[in-house]
């Protein structure tokens, strides 16, 4: 997962990690604690959530969630 350029897009729409939690019904530590932990706890629900709140592309949710892509 590429925390960095989620990041720039939560900054990009205006967003914190506070207000994503609450947008996406988690408590704000445990958002951070998933973040931190390079995505990796992360369930599916949560990473769709987030490109909806997003307003993620295809390709921009591609990048963010899955660091190689697979042919």
């Amino acid at each position: 997962m590429n925390i960095n350029k989620l990041r720039g897009k939560i900054v990009e729409k205006e967003l914190n990690i506070s207000k994503l939690a609450k947008r996406l019904e988690i408590d704000r530590s445990t958002l951070y604690r998933k973040l931190n932990n390079e995505g990796e706890t992360l369930t599916v629900k949560e990473a769709n959530l987030i490109c909806s709140v997003l307003g993620l592309t295809a390709d921009e949710a591609m990048s963010i969630f899955f660091k190689d892509y697979v042919a």
